[in-house]
């Protein structure tokens, strides 16, 4: 993401529950509503995933909320949108999970530095219950050292 990017949705689940290996910036087909409804920072995609359907990728499941003032021309939230990659990302993503065994989640839409609505995907392998535990444990640990360490100073 820029420096000018503005953060719409962070998928902070996703971080924990995965282990991310590899990222890649994707386009998104919209509708107008559903880019206004963005523009006032409205979006879910916690609960969402990535399906490759043949040459085609899709964004499942990501609830972007309909935009009140349009009345009747709204959108579906939930309905399935359209990733823009190029044909040898998707050969990829097709490769990672076909073979490996992986998935692809989503992690953050934003706006990049010219305006346009980007979608950060991973492909990631499943943590065990272990690791998100040893995760949690250095988690409390650095904010114990840091409380530690302001009290003592």
């Amino acid at each position: 993401m820029g420096e000018n990017g503005k953060l719409i949705a962070e998928n902070r689940r996703a971080r924990f529950d995965y282990a991310i290996e590899e990222t890649f910036e994707a386009g998104i087909s919209l509708l107008g509503t559903e880019v206004k409804s963005l523009r006032l920072g409205k979006a879910n995609i916690a609960e969402s995933y990535v399906d490759v359907d043949g040459s085609e990728a899709f964004l499942v499941n990501a609830n972007i909320p309909i935009y009140e003032p349009a009345a009747q021309f709204n959108h579906i939230p939930t309905r399935g949108r359209k990733l823009l990659l190029k044909r040898k990302e998707i050969n990829t993503l097709i490769g990672e999970t076909q073979r490996k065994g992986r998935t692809i989640v989503p992690l953050k839409i934003y706006f990049n530095n010219e305006g346009r609505i980007k979608l950060l995907i991973g492909v990631a392998e499943g943590k065990q219950q272990r690791d998100k535990r040893d995760v949690q444990k250095k988690r409390d640990w650095q904010k114990q050292k840091a409380r530690l360490l302001r009290d003592r100073g």
